[in-house]
């Protein structure tokens, strides 16, 4: 960790979104002027971090952040762990060094300021506030095989929070984590390479924990985090299980496919029985959504049947 950000962690490990604390504490905490205390908030402003300023007062955290403890993290994941403050995309990062990587390999940041979401969406990565993270796996195919992966995913991230006590979850075909039936987590599957015998993939996934007000604002479709639960779960520990479950599952969907996963997925789905939309640009079906099937594809039921809709573009909302 370079100087730059050590300082500005001790300065936010002082900080508290309960109370004020005033900046000649920090200043004296810290052996820094108040001159330099109040450049590096100025700074933690510019990477999404809402902090109230208040003359006499001090300064106050609008919402808890979570920060990794980086020695606990390298030692608890199985495998190589690339850990970041700062980043453009984990994404971007594990694709650039693809031929570098085993198969589990992850990148974790806590801030992203390229993060991207499907379909070139961007994704809002305020410093220290939720969950940013990448890893890397080799299936032993070819892409064919790799359908339905992004439900896997889910099924994981799913399991793990559920582990952890989170209430309230489900699963929106094809790739979105919902909690109390507001978007909580997103995933991104990119294909590095691909042939006929091997297909190298890297699995982004972001997950809310505490998004500020000021962020939120700037989303523009419902959202959730995980900030309104009795206790919100070590940013820590929930990576490191994370990371074992997706790799006990991956190698599950290796060897038995989706299969495996279709009853969690049945657990957990929001709109399995329900009038739905399934909009591709331009067009659009209407019809009952009665799950998936082994390939991951969505079955729609209409007039005409029960068919199978899969594809990148593919996108569902609730009927109106």
């Amino acid at each position: 960790m370079n100087g730059h950000w050590l300082r500005k962690r001790q300065i936010l490990a002082c900080l508290s979104h309960q109370h004020f604390v005033s900046g000649e504490v920090i200043a004296q905490q810290l052996s820094l002027t108040r001159a330099a205390i109040n450049q590096h908030i100025d700074a933690l402003k510019d990477y999404g971090i809402e902090i109230y300023s208040v003359k006499g007062r001090g300064y106050k955290l609008a919402n808890p952040i979570s920060l990794v403890n980086e020695s606990d993290l390298l030692n608890g994941i199985d495998g190589r762990c690339f850990y970041f403050d700062e980043t453009a995309s984990t994404n971007a990062f594990m694709l650039g060094h693809a031929t570098e990587l085993k198969s589990g390999d992850i990148c974790i940041a806590e801030y992203q300021s390229a993060g991207r979401g499907r379909r070139g969406r961007q994704w809002l990565s305020p410093y220290g506030h939720h969950i940013y993270a990448s890893m890397f796996w080799r299936l032993n195919n070819d892409i064919s095989h790799a359908s339905g992966l992004s439900l896997v995913i889910g099924c994981s991230i799913v399991k793990t929070l559920a582990d952890f006590g989170v209430e309230g979850l489900g699963l929106k075909w094809p790739n979105d984590i919902y909690l109390d039936h507001s978007k909580l987590a997103g995933i991104l599957v990119e294909i590095s390479q691909s042939s006929a015998n091997q297909t190298e993939l890297v699995i982004g996934f972001g997950i809310n924990m505490s998004m500020s007000v000021e962020q939120g604002e700037l989303i523009d479709q419902p959202w959730s985090d995980l900030s309104s639960l009795k206790e919100i779960p070590d940013k820590t520990e929930l990576l490191i299980k994370l990371h074992k479950t997706l790799k006990a599952d991956l190698q599950l969907f290796e060897l038995k496919g989706l299969g495996a996963f279709l009853e969690r997925w049945n657990e957990y789905d929001l709109f399995v029985n329900r009038e739905v939309s399934l909009l591709m640009a331009p067009n659009s079906v209407s019809g009952i959504c009665r799950g998936i099937d082994q390939q991951g594809a969505l079955l729609l039921e209409t007039e005409q049947g029960i068919k199978p809709y899969i594809g990148g573009e593919i996108s569902l909302r609730a009927a109106i």
